[in-house]
């Protein structure tokens, strides 16, 4: 059952979030997990000449790739953070656009090599209307990728989180958390061709995995094949 999304609401609520997250003091770096310098990098991606990042945040990973030569566009609900990172990464080439990540991929015309999501959108959007909107803005061949911590155990489905704990004004949104192959087959059904889904182990024992799920479009898209061209997940 669809949960009541308040996109005011949740506005509010990653505005504050980019007051005390932004570092302009920090640099780009690309990484899939919540570590420093841990797990793969933007080689999962493959070799793309145009990205979207669905929920950019603090833009660092989309300034990494821009300034390799791609293509790279951000889209982020909070209009305190696009301005932020539009001031600090425009340099790069990089382009920072503020919208709801369902209505943003509804009125664009562009298609993409990547669309990727690092703790961001794919973790705070249905999924059931995310994932056939990702897979028409992208390119024959293209990939989808995104990162979030996996579930608890049994705990599944969307879930209300506060901000900042359980003290001061009440400031929520909804995550969603499915098992690995739940993942998948939601994007099996959204018309991806080949998936994987797998935890990379966190630096340090009983400390939180980061769960990294990709789904691929076949270069002969709409037909599909057998198997990923994409590269595996080293760990």
């Amino acid at each position: 059952m669809p949960v009541p999304h308040d996109i005011a609401a949740e506005t509010e609520l990653w505005d504050a979030f980019a007051e005390s997250a932004f570092n302009d003091h920090a640099e780009p770096v690309f990484n899939w997990t919540q570590y420093t310098d841990h797990g793969p990098g933007s080689e999962l991606l493959g070799d793309p000449a145009s990205v979207l990042e669905i929920g950019c945040g603090t833009g660092r990973a989309l300034a990494y790739l821009a300034q390799r030569g791609v293509t790279a566009r951000g889209v982020d609900l909070s209009p305190v953070m696009i301005k932020k990172v539009t001031d600090r990464w425009g340099d790069s080439g990089a382009e920072f656009v503020c919208g709801e990540v369902l209505d943003f991929l509804r009125d664009d015309t562009r298609t993409y090599d990547a669309v990727y999501s690092i703790f961001g959108a794919a973790w705070f959007a249905d999924p059931g209307q995310l994932f056939p909107l990702v897979r028409q803005r992208l390119a024959p061949g293209g990939v989808f990728a995104f990162s979030q911590p996996p579930a608890i155990p049994g705990a599944y489905g969307p879930q209300g989180m506060y901000k900042g704990g359980f003290a001061g004004k009440a400031m929520f949104t909804y995550r969603y958390s499915y098992r690995p192959a739940i993942w998948q087959r939601l994007l099996t059904r959204a018309g991806f061709h080949s998936t994987d889904a797998q935890l990379i182990e966190a630096p340090e024992p009983d400390h939180i995995d980061t769960l990294l799920v990709r789904g691929h479009i076949h270069p002969d898209a709409p037909g599909a094949r057998a198997g990923s061209p994409y590269p595996p997940v080293k760990l």
